[in-house]
């Protein structure tokens, strides 16, 4: 794993794990720290203790291929997990269909602010995510961009996804562009966080739509207290399970079904990509509640 840091991450590792071990697996979980000498070592480290086979979230997508290559010296498949390791011979990607989250996040902000000037906060420009999710964002966005409806008026990336990125490069952009914004087009919760807080110290909290991704705790409080419009919500209960599955399957060399392939620069990576969900205020319930990915009376903590 890339990092534990974030509550997402903490999921996916839970869920998986039970899964695994639910189908005989046992699961060595490790994480990097963000730091991609440590990612290396430790899966060296796991392909001399002899498993049977490797998921990967990369911390880089091009660094992550040397893991790959370890793994491939040790007849051992690699399962490139939420994230596409780039420019090597992976067995199978599995992840949302992260093109389309950007797509959802713009077309939700353009649905609201049709004009204006608009904020993005890219994810961290190491990660191969990011750069999905801002082809997605820009398709939408461009023909706004193109009428002159919409000013970009600043496009940062927030490095490691970083809340502080995020904080700084919005008020950075608040800063040049005198507090006038109609939207921050941030790629996931964090770094909404980080705009937000922005956002609150020059009062403009809640009067600037902001997106995100993940369906944080944190976010999901700040859209029922208004200060964050969206997320998307990717069932990671379904991205873990299947991906344990698929792990089992590989491990014991079985068949593996993927009707999707994805290009990581050197080969189609056969794919598995599942549908995100877009969640506001009007459906949290329905969606993320209901799912039982958190709690109402968590969600709605001190809030009236």
């Amino acid at each position: 794993m890339d990092t534990l840091k974030e509550e997402r991450w903490q999921k996916d590792r839970d869920l998986f794990v039970a899964r695994a071990e639910e189908l005989g697996a046992e699961v060595l979980v490790q994480s990097a720290d963000g730091n991609d000498a440590t990612q290396l070592r430790q899966a060296e480290s796991l392909l001399v203790q002899g498993v049977d086979v490797l998921v990967v979230i990369p911390h880089n997508a091009e660094v992550a291929a040397s893991i790959v290559d370890a793994a491939r010296r040790s007849n051992v498949p690699v399962i490139s997990y939420d994230r596409l390791i780039k420019n090597s011979d992976v067995d199978l990607y599995i992840s949302f269909d992260n093109e389309k989250v950007g797509e959802m996040q713009a077309q939700y902000l353009v649905e609201r602010a049709p004009k204006g000037n608009y904020i993005l906060i890219g994810g961290a420009p190491t990660d191969n995510n990011a750069k999905m999710f801002r082809d997605g964002q820009m398709r939408i966005l461009k023909p706004f961009v193109d009428r002159g409806d919409i000013k970009v008026a600043a496009d940062q990336w927030a490095r490691d996804w970083l809340p502080e990125e995020a904080l700084k490069h919005t008020e950075n952009a608040l800063t040049v562009g005198s507090d006038d914004v109609a939207a921050v087009l941030a790629s996931n919760d964090a770094t909404a966080g980080g705009a937000i807080q922005a956002l609150i110290r020059v009062n403009l909290a809640s009067k600037v739509f902001v997106s995100g991704q993940d369906a944080d705790l944190a976010a999901l409080q700040r859209i029922v207290a208004g200060t964050q419009t969206m997320t998307v919500y990717k069932p990671v209960s379904l991205l873990a399970v299947r991906a344990a599955e698929a792990a089992v399957s590989l491990a014991k060399r079985e068949a593996v079904a993927a009707d999707r392939t994805v290009n990581n620069g050197k080969i189609d990576v056969r794919s598995i990509l599942l549908e995100p969900i877009t969640v506001d205020r009007e459906n949290l319930e329905s969606t993320v509640i209901k799912d039982g990915f958190h709690r109402r009376e968590d969600v709605f903590k001190g809030s009236r």
